[in-house]
């Protein structure tokens, strides 16, 4: 599968009074034409300041990027690519229908139909004659990215997309971008809305403190969990030949539910299990939470630069 997006030691250093500080450190990130990828990070970790130097709005002090095959920020690239910030900033006295052809004009298009076409699919057609000033939060975004989509671009930057909406919006704005996908474009995502990126991403990359300390398919970060195996018929003096595994067990009326670590020997529980005459009913994987996996990563990182700072001191 070709790159979408490709760095290789991607680093931004900004001089402070006393030093200076790598805000985006030796970055190393690959994201595939036609999937959504999540990037992930506390606040200050340099998301943003990744995603300004993959769209050629500032300059790395060292390393490269390329997007979509060219140097980060190439001039016909940018006709082919989409960012939609945050908070987008629209003029308020201007109708949804009035901000399509205002942004459409940049590009050159003044295709009436196609403005309606986009109004219709982010259902806001009934609204175009609004202005901005009555759309709420969810109205705002949809009508971002009915902007976004001016360009048919191959690849778009959304940066918190369902962030603030309420339920409902929430998870219209969720099912848009998935169909992005499903149209062959490659969606990047930063977010701190865990369940969303969990739900629809396809790869994630965890930056803190500006390095990446995670980056992969989603499924294979997830993996390696725990199993849950419930058995009936389980002798009353079962549970004690499992004392020295990594297993929490709960035994009552001859029902036994066993939360084993995947590294554990599971195969050789559920043999012992089968040994004991016991009727296994269930082996059920738990995988990880993507919440979890991001807590417990961005304390290693943190953890380990402290160590490192308090051995430099020494």
């Amino acid at each position: 599968m070709a790159a979408a997006i490709e760095t290789k030691s991607l680093t931004k250093t900004y001089k402070l009074r006393n030093g200076k500080v790598n805000v985006v450190d030796k970055l190393d990130l690959y994201v595939e034409e036609g999937e959504i990828f999540g990037f992930l990070g506390p606040n200050g970790a340099g998301k943003t300041t990744t995603i300004k130097m993959l769209l050629g709005i500032i300059y790395p002090t060292s390393g490269e990027a390329k997007v979509l095959g060219k140097e980060a920020g190439d001039i016909n690239t940018h006709r082919i690519i989409s960012y939609l910030p945050e908070k987008p900033y629209y003029y308020e006295y201007m109708t949804g229908m009035e901000i399509l052809k205002f942004y459409g004009s940049l590009f050159g298009i003044n295709d009436p139909a196609k403005f309606q076409s986009l109004l219709e699919r982010v259902n806001l057609a009934g609204d175009a004659g609004k202005p901005i000033s009555a759309y709420s939060k969810g109205m705002q975004q949809r009508i971002g990215l009915a902007q976004s989509l001016l360009n048919d671009p191959r690849l778009l930057f959304l940066d918190e997309p369902t962030g603030g909406l309420d339920p409902i919006a929430h998870i219209e704005i969720r099912d848009l971008i998935l169909q992005f996908r499903e149209e062959g474009k490659t969606v990047f995502i930063s977010s701190h809305a865990l369940s969303d990126v969990e739900r629809i991403c396809d790869r994630v990359a965890i930056i803190n403190k500006g390095v990446i300390a995670r980056q992969g398919k989603l499924d294979e970060l997830l993996r390696g969990g725990r199993i849950e195996v419930i058995a009936d018929q389980v002798p009353a003096d079962f549970p004690a030949k499992l004392k020295d595994l990594r297993v929490t067990s709960s035994y009552n009326n001859a029902r036994l539910i066993l939360d084993i670590d995947e590294e554990e020997d599971v195969n050789g529980v559920l043999d012992s299990l089968r040994s004991a005459k016991a009727h296994i009913v269930s082996v059920i994987p738990r995988r990880k939470k993507l919440e979890d996996l991001f807590l417990e990563t961005v304390k290693n990182v943190s953890e380990k630069r402290t160590t490192t700072m308090s051995g430099a001191a020494q």
